[in-house]
């Protein structure tokens, strides 16, 4: 059986999305959400709740671009910035040194 090829875009997306720092942005802003969501569900409150401001607040700046937009499409706009910024941490991440490279200051006496 010939092992299929992945288009290079796709296969960089998954590697992006599956960094752990892209994992960890995302479990935060699940975890965001979940809050938001018990919030409006199960808590009574006097007068208006701004814990739906934290949604957005945990996906700044791309969500910002989904605010005005009509109907449920903030909330669609909410789920495309978090993966939108999650693939961005985890490339960015991926390129990152773990270590200095290079002669640096511990080696000048060698």
């Amino acid at each position: 059986m010939a092992a299929t090829r992945r288009h290079p875009f796709t296969a960089a997306l998954r590697r992006a999305l599956l960094h752990p720092v892209a994992l960890a942005y995302l479990a935060v802003v699940a975890a965001v959400w979940a809050w938001v969501a018990a919030d409006v569900l199960f808590v009574t409150h006097q007068d208006a709740s701004l814990s739906g401001v934290w949604a957005f607040f945990v996906t700044a700046p791309s969500s910002l671009l989904f605010v005005l937009l009509p109907g449920p499409l903030p909330w669609v706009g909410l789920v495309v910035a978090a993966l939108l910024q999650a693939a961005l941490l985890g490339a960015a991440a991926g390129r990152a040194p773990l270590r200095p490279r290079g002669g640096g200051a511990g080696r000048a006496g060698r």
